[in-house]
């Protein structure tokens, strides 16, 4: 099971990153925990983590006029994991690009 799905690169989370260099956020599986979200983090980057906090979000309807009539859909759910690394610690994630 994998449990971080991707790293979660916003316009919201690149300010944060660039105030506090120890904060980032993951996209994770809806059943993993704390603990394993860390363990995870801590093999894949080879960082130390501080904590970790998870929020959970739930998919939202969503419905629009077109040319084609009504249409209704529905946006993801998903657990989004915000990690504090320890300190001195960073993680690049526009190293290989």
């Amino acid at each position: 099971m994998s449990i971080i799905i991707k790293p979660l690169i916003t316009e919201k989370m690149t300010k944060i990153n660039e105030k506090d260099n120890s904060r980032c956020a993951f996209i994770v599986d809806k059943k993993a925990n704390k603990i394993e979200i860390k363990k995870a983090v801590e093999d894949l980057y080879s960082v130390k983590v501080a904590s970790v906090n998870t929020i959970n979000y739930s998919g939202k309807r969503k419905a629009r006029y077109t040319k084609a009539g009504y249409i209704q859909g529905r946006t993801n759910a998903y657990k989004k994991a915000m990690i504090t690394l320890a300190k001195g610690e960073t993680i690049d994630f526009f190293s290989n690009i």
